[in-house]
This record gives C-alpha cells, sequence and structure tokens, in this order.
C-alpha cells in the first residue's frame, strides 16, 4: 500500500470543484486525503467577477490552504488547463510544502519570462461562441455551449458536457495583471519537481503547444493519456488517477 499522500485539485477557468468528482472518490478509495477547492468567483465561491482584480486574488483560495498546511507536510499540487498558472504561484510562494507540481493539460509557465508569456503564446484557440466583455481592469470571458462540446468536452460523456454548461461561470485569464507581475522565481517555483500530463486528443491547449510548454518551462516529467481531450478529469478519470499515483509515488 502506498504511502497516504495529500492531493490538492486546482480546477481551470470557468469551473470549479466540481470538475473533479470522478477523480476525487478514486483517490480517497486509495486511502489518500484530496482536498478540492474553489478558486475566487468560481463553482460556489461568493465572490463576484468584478470584484477580483488580479491574479493573486483569483488564487487566495488556493494560497490560503497552503499557509494553513504544517510545515512537515507536503502536497501533490495538480492543476488543470489556467489551474496550471495557479500552481506555479503557489510552488513559488510555497515551495517546501509542495513534493510535486502536476499540470494536467496545463498552462506551464517557465522562470526566464514574465508570468503572462506563456498565455500570449498561445495563438491556436478558435473562439467559437466564447463570450469576451471588458470586466474592470481585465478582459472575462465565459466558454460557449459550442466551444465546451468541440474543443474540450469533445471525448467526455455527454451528461458531463450538459452539466458543464450549466455550471460554468465567467472568468479571466488576468494577463493584464500578469504581464506586470515578477518571474517567478528560480529558488521557489522552479526548485520544486515539475510533472506534466499531455492529454493527445486536446483540442482546447493543442497536443503541439503542450509539447513545447513542456520544453520551455523544463519539465522533470512527462506522460501521456491518449484518447483524452482537455478535460481528461472526465473523459479518462482511471487513466488520470494511475498517472497521478505513478508521479506521486515517484516524488513522494
Amino acid at each position: 500500500m502506498n504511502r497516504r499522500k495529500h492531493y490538492v485539485l486546482v480546477h481551470g477557468a470557468c469551473h470549479g470543484a466540481w470538475c473533479w468528482h470522478k477523480l476525487k472518490p478514486r483517490l480517497e478509495s486509495a486511502g489518500h486525503k484530496v482536498t478540492v477547492l474553489d478558486l475566487a468567483a468560481s463553482g460556489i465561491n461568493m465572490k463576484k467577477l468584478e470584484d477580483v482584480d488580479t491574479f493573486s486574488q483569483y488564487s487566495e483560495p488556493l494560497l490560503h490552504l497552503m499557509a494553513t498546511i504544517p510545515q512537515n507536510e507536503k502536497v501533490v499540487l495538480v492543476g488543470h488547463s489556467f489551474g496550471g498558472m495557479s500552481i506555479a504561484l503557489a510552488m513559488d510562494k510555497f515551495p517546501e510544502k509542495v513534493v510535486v507540481g502536476v499540470f494536467l493539460a496545463a498552462f506551464a509557465p517557465d522562470t526566464e519570462h514574465s508570468p503572462s508569456y506563456v498565455l500570449e503564446q498561445d495563438t491556436s484557440s478558435e473562439d467559437l461562441d466564447n463570450e469576451f466583455a471588458p470586466s474592470g481592469n481585465k478582459t472575462s470571458f465565459l466558454f460557449g455551449p459550442k466551444y465546451l462540446s468541440k474543443k474540450q468536452y469533445q471525448r467526455s460523456p455527454i451528461e458531463d458536457l450538459e452539466l458543464a454548461k450549466t455550471l460554468v461561470r465567467p472568468s479571466s485569464l488576468f494577463i493584464e495583471d500578469l504581464s506586470k507581475q515578477k518571474n517567478f522565481s528560480k529558488h521557489g517555483y522552479g526548485s520544486v519537481p515539475r510533472a506534466y500530463i499531455v492529454c493527445t486528443e486536446d483540442l482546447a491547449i493543442p497536443l503541439e503547444f503542450q509539447l513545447w510548454m513542456i520544453h520551455n518551462a523544463g519539465i522533470n516529467e512527462v506522460l501521456k493519456i491518449k484518447g483524452a481531450d482537455h478535460a481528461a478529469m472526465i473523459s479518462k478519470p482511471r487513466e488520470l488517477y494511475n498517472s497521478l499515483q505513478k508521479i506521486a509515488t515517484k516524488y513522494a
């Protein structure tokens, strides 16, 4: 029996803790502790997006959780999609509390450029019916039903697609704020082991861009889930569970 580990699962833009509903019980049934949380103005978090001005404020629920973890404990941080940026921030601030950071079809920043750099390099996205609007000092967006069905959940059960359509909330990539922030540091974010789980059928963050980020960020460990769309926790939960177990066993 593997030693009990603490997994912290961080959702992507427009999503919430609800998107881990297939993975969380699998990890828990294997004896692990699992924390899922809603970032600011996400899921059932009560904040409104117009009141969230910065990326740090958006990531505050994760940073608060990390601050409460005892000094002698370490977690396996898993970030999906835009959640990769939030776990990078947490790794930068609390490197001693993270055994490994796992990027699941996620934006993976480097330490050589501003935090917004990796987001600005992604020119692959077709917006389809996504909605964009000004929101204070940032741009908000909401995934449309066509985008979700064609780009994110195209290999997922239709019931889960319908669930996502009803639960997504407006979000932001906070590029305006991230472009002004200091680089993630080599002694913080750069010092923590990092793994990337590639989703081969991802149409939201295409395979070529995932591979470019892995090279650009100098990721330590790379696993692939064949046939997974962008929402791998929905389309391939068993395979994702197995990948996380492999990574955690190696680094924990």
